[in-house]
């Protein structure tokens, strides 16, 4: 018999060391770095935003059309949603590749579920221009995930929630009014 470590201790050893890793990993984990364990973390540096609306949205843009309406600001990548009556809703969105163009459309066509340009899969399909290149739509990946477009792909997909996709698809119908503001 060898004169070594008995191997009750060598599992009792290595069974302790791999719990001190894994409370050192779970405690790197839970994005403290404090010493403190009752100091509040700080957030992480690339975490973003909530998609909502702050608690005072900035108003709908004046001019355009009136009464019931989708708005949409290129320049503020945001979305009012005026409905016939009650509150208006708004959110940011994520603009496709190709820009919608300023002015007044009205809803061509609504699709509830489909395939992007961009290969994803998407639902509440807002149809309201099409241009050169393609049409132009609002729309909600059913991943729920709001990023940037591939840069290479011709998209006027224009991105939203899909809480907020529903929003619009609620308050659309063909012929419904979409203003387009810069």
């Amino acid at each position: 018999m060898s004169r070594g470590i008995p191997s009750w201790m060598a599992v009792s050893g290595l069974t302790a060391g791999a719990m001190v890793v894994v409370s050192v990993l779970a405690f790197q984990a839970s994005g403290s770095t404090s010493a403190n364990p009752t100091a509040a973390p700080t957030p992480h540096p690339t975490a973003t935003k909530p998609h909502s609306a702050p608690t005072t949205p900035p108003p709908v843009p004046v001019g355009g059309d009136t009464g019931k309406r989708i708005v949409y600001s290129l320049s503020q990548n945001r979305v009012w949603v005026v409905p016939k009556s009650g509150p208006v809703s708004t959110f940011l969105v994520q603009p496709g590749t190709v820009p919608a163009t300023p002015g007044v459309y009205y809803v061509g066509n609504r699709v509830p579920a489909s395939t992007g340009t961009d290969g994803k899969k998407i639902e509440h399909v807002v149809f309201f221009e099409y241009t050169a290149e393609s049409w132009v739509a609002f729309s909600a990946q059913v991943d729920d995930k709001v990023a940037a477009p591939d840069p290479n792909l011709r998209t006027g997909a224009i991105r939203m929630h899909r809480a907020d996709a529903l929003k619009v698809w609620n308050n659309t119908v063909r012929g419904s009014t979409v203003v387009v503001f810069k």
